[in-house]
């Protein structure tokens, strides 16, 4: 499935994500904590569609783990401000203009994320560099590409989703599962629900 450049692209994920009806998990559940994410598409020098992913600093929660820019909600806070606020702080992308809002999905670790996709246009991402090792874009065709995602079976025989975007850029639930969520509805606009796709143990920490 080929996709078209980021103007043609734009209305499309808009009209996707308008059809869809998103499942959240509010109110929190005891013990759970609240936490929203960005799926910020952007715009390349060739007008191409692409997002970022980033790898954690080696220290605090998730150390090394490839997510999406994001964090726990504030005081106060909603998602959405949550959401702008974190990709503005871990990246420095600013003034986006939300498209939608994806299913909430609950962690092992105790969170419950919602995704926000959003259009930043051409800013370019810079990681913090406390918070962010690594900032990589990722072509939003790459998303649909044959093998994405796949599946592999763990120590504990489940069936791990794994979303393979890049070289050396293989991610897992719940970001993984997220991603996937992304490409299915926003981009193929179909109805997907990945609340019960499996994480794998190193997450739960």
């Amino acid at each position: 499935m080929a996709l078209p450049g980021y103007d043609e692209l734009r209305p499309r994920i808009a009209a996707n994500l308008s059809a869809f009806r998103r499942r959240g998990a509010l109110p929190l559940a005891d013990g759970l904590r609240h936490a929203a994410v960005t799926v910020c598409v952007l715009q390349d020098e060739a007008g191409r569609p692409y997002t970022v992913v980033i790898r954690r600093s080696a220290h605090g929660r998730n150390a090394g783990q490839w997510a999406l820019p994001g964090g726990r909600l504030e005081d106060g806070e909603d998602a959405l401000a949550a959401a702008e606020r974190e990709l503005e702080e871990e990246v420095s992308l600013r003034g986006v203009e939300v498209a939608g809002v994806l299913d909430d999905f609950v962690t092992d670790s105790g969170f419950v994320i919602t995704p926000v996709v959003a259009f930043g246009g051409r800013q370019r991402p810079h990681g913090d560099p406390y918070e962010v090792a690594s900032v990589h874009p990722v072509p939003l065709e790459r998303f649909l590409a044959p093998g994405v995602p796949r599946w592999r079976i763990d120590e504990e025989g489940r069936s791990l989703l794994q979303m393979c975007l890049g070289p050396s850029i293989v991610i897992h639930a719940p970001t993984g599962a997220i991603l996937w969520q992304f490409a299915e509805v926003a981009l193929r606009g179909r109805d997907l629900r990945v609340a019960g796709v499996a994480q794998p143990h190193w997450t739960r920490r």
